[in-house]
């Protein structure tokens, strides 16, 4: 498992990916569900469109991190829905770790600003 590099071109990618992530510790959810669901949690900070989540999430399922499962929703309406694998959950902690180091690091800089 390779950990996240933290370059500044990859932390939008990094974050996003932590984020789904961290909903799916949780419960499955379908991508407008997550798509919510983190745009709630984060006071609308942080929004996904079809365009950017997907393939976040078939990138995640394609490096065995989620689980996507379809279910039928009513007579004509399939959705699929994710769940994390073990190794998407040893691979979140892990990201997270990197994100405490990160903002420590950030915030050890930025702090200078207060005093």
């Amino acid at each position: 498992m390779n950990l996240p590099d933290f370059g500044i071109p990859n932390l939008t990618k990094n974050c996003n990916e932590i984020l789904i992530l961290t909903i799916l510790f949780k419960e499955k959810k379908h991508g407008y569900q997550l798509a919510l669901e983190i745009e709630e949690r984060s006071n609308g900070s942080f929004k996904f469109n079809h365009g950017t989540l997907y393939p976040i999430l078939h990138k995640l399922e394609k490096e065995g991190l989620i689980k996507g499962t379809w279910k039928q929703e009513g007579p004509k309406r399939k959705r699929k829905y994710y769940s994390i694998t073990a190794k998407g959950k040893k691979y979140a902690k892990k990201q997270l770790e990197e994100w405490q180091k990160f903002f420590k690091n950030f915030f050890n800089i930025t702090g200078e600003i207060e005093k």
